[in-house]
C-alpha cells in the first residue's frame, strides 16, 4: 500500500476513528465526524474585537474552542479546510497551507506536514488559529500554551457533517453568511444533479479504486455515501477489512462491476487502458463495454466545496450506462 493509499486509509489505520488528504490521495477520517456548531458569545461593554467575537465553536464532538477576534493568521494542515477556507471568503487570511494543499491554485502551499505536525514550523508563521486534520496532542498542548486556537477538522461521514464544517469555519473566521450561502448552493446543485440522473431499472455494481493494489472504499465512507445517492451497489461492501479494504484480483473478477470509478490516475498513473491490460481484467463488462471512469483523484478523496463536482461526475456515469441500457 503506497503512500497516498496509506494516507486515504489512515482513519481506519492509524487514527482508528484521514480521506485530509490531500493531492491524489490525501484522505482524513476520525470517528463521530458529527454535529459541528458554533455559538456566538456576545461581546462585553469593555471588548474592543470585531462584532460577533469572541465565538465558540465545537466541530465533530469535540471540546469547544473560544476565537477571540476574527483571525488574521491561520494555518491549515488539511486540504479540505484550505478549499473550504477559500470558497467562504477567508483564503486572505491563510498564511500557510500543508504540503498536500494544492487548490485552490492561490493557496499558500508549504511544505507543513498535516499528519504528523512539526510544531516549530507552524509557530514561524505566527497563527492566531490553526485548523488541523487529526486530534494531535501534541499540537493541541504546544499551541494551547501561546494561546493560539486549534480547530479539527475530521473527515466528513456524509454530506450534512461537510456541510455543517462549512458553516462552523464561517463562524470561526467571520464568514458565516457567505458559508451559509455556498451550503445552501451545494444542497441545491446536489439535490439537482441526483434528480436529473437517468437510472437504470437494476441497480449498478461498482468498484472504486484507491490505488494499484486494489484498495477501496465501502458505502460506510464519505465517497461511498455520495455513490449511495445514485443508488449504486459497492462490491467492497462484501469484503472484509473495514471501510478501507484491499481487494483481491480475483474478488473484483468474479464480482464483476458494472462501473469502475478510478480515484489513482494522478498518484499512481492509472487508466482505462492500464486496467484493461492487467491480467484477465479484459473479460470484466466494465473494461468490455467502457465503463471505467477516471476521477479527479482530489474530487474522491476531499469533502469540500468541490463534492459538487465529484456527484456530476458520477451521475454522468450512471446516465450514460442508463441511456445505453434502458
Amino acid at each position: 500500500m503506497n503512500l497516498r493509499s496509506r494516507l486515504a486509509a489512515l482513519p481506519a489505520l492509524s487514527l482508528i476513528g484521514v480521506a485530509a488528504l490531500a493531492g491524489c490521495a490525501n484522505r482524513e477520517e476520525a470517528a463521530d465526524p458529527s454535529a459541528a456548531t458554533a455559538t456566538q458569545q456576545p461581546p462585553s461593554a469593555q471588548d474592543t474585537t470585531e462584532a460577533g467575537f469572541p465565538v465558540e465553536v465545537t466541530l465533530g464532538g469535540t471540546e469547544p474552542v473560544t476565537i477571540d477576534a476574527r483571525p488574521s493568521s491561520i494555518v491549515s494542515l488539511t486540504p479540505t479546510a484550505t478549499e473550504m477556507l477559500f470558497a467562504i471568503g477567508a483564503g486572505d487570511a491563510v498564511v500557510a497551507a500543508d504540503t498536500y494543499s494544492d487548490y485552490p491554485p492561490e493557496a499558500p502551499t508549504t511544505d507543513l506536514d498535516g499528519i504528523s505536525p512539526n510544531i516549530e514550523a507552524v509557530t514561524e508563521y505566527q497563527p492566531d488559529l490553526v485548523i488541523s486534520s487529526g486530534d494531535s496532542q501534541e499540537l493541541l498542548d504546544a499551541m494551547a500554551a501561546i494561546d493560539v486556537p486549534v480547530l479539527v477538522v475530521a473527515t466528513a461521514g456524509d454530506l450534512e457533517d461537510s456541510y455543517q464544517q462549512l458553516v462552523a469555519l464561517g463562524e470561526a473566521t467571520g464568514n458565516q453568511e457567505a458559508a451559509e450561502v455556498l451550503v445552501e448552493d451545494m444542497r441545491t446543485e446536489i439535490d439537482r444533479i441526483v434528480a436529473s440522473t437517468e437510472t437504470p431499472e437494476e441497480p449498478l455494481t461498482y468498484y472504486h479504486e484507491l490505488d494499484q493494489t486494489f484498495f477501496s472504499i465501502t458505502s460506510g465512507t464519505f465517497a461511498g455515501q455520495v455513490y449511495d445517492l445514485f443508488g449504486l451497489e459497492n462490491i467492497a461492501d462484501a469484503a472484509d477489512g473495514g471501510d478501507y479494504p484491499q481487494l483481491s484480483p480475483e474478488f473484483i473478477l468474479e464480482a464483476d462491476p458494472d462501473l469502475i470509478f478510478l480515484a489513482d490516475t494522478v498518484c499512481c498513473g492509472q487508466s482505462a487502458q492500464t486496467v484493461a491490460e492487467r491480467p484477465g481484467w479484459d473479460t470484466l463488462s466494465s473494461v468490455q463495454e467502457d465503463r471505467i471512469i477516471e476521477l479527479d483523484d482530489d474530487l474522491a478523496s476531499r469533502w469540500g466545496p468541490r463534492v459538487v463536482d465529484f456527484a456530476e461526475a458520477v451521475g454522468a456515469a450512471v446516465s450514460d450506462v442508463s441511456s445505453r441500457t434502458n
